[in-house]
């Protein structure tokens, strides 16, 4: 008998944790557990549990950068945190529910952050 945790669609319809299996360490999901709901008619369905964002006050400020012209999200992201699918973070940092308003206006001043719980000078 397989692990259902190396297997995250198996552990997925049995109402299983998937933050360690199912969403890779850059996703904005990693870390958020799964809930089940039964309906009235006993059928049982599994959902991830919301994710809340930070505020941004409350997250460490590396840098800021001036949004240039041709400037795309997931560059800026690959450029000031080493990997083009941590895009979300800037969006965290900078309040925006859509990633592409924040590249939309050349000028605009974005916030490139540490992840949440995170401070400048950490070692861990």
């Amino acid at each position: 008998m397989s692990d259902p945790m190396s297997d995250p669609l198996r552990a997925l319809s049995e109402g299983l944790p998937l933050a360690a299996t199912l969403f890779p360490p850059n996703s904005r999901y990693q870390g958020i557990d799964t809930a089940k709901l039964t309906t009235a008619e006993g059928k049982e369905i599994v959902y991830l549990r919301r994710r809340f964002s930070p505020q941004p006050e409350e997250l460490a400020l590396l840098r800021e950068r001036l949004v240039a012209q041709e400037d795309r999200l997931d560059n800026l992201a690959a450029e000031h945190l080493g990997d083009p699918e941590l895009f979300w973070r800037i969006c965290d940092a900078n309040r925006a529910l859509r990633p592409d308003e924040l590249t939309e206006v050349p000028g605009r001043r974005l916030r490139i952050t540490l992840p949440q719980g995170l401070q400048v000078g950490d070692d861990g």
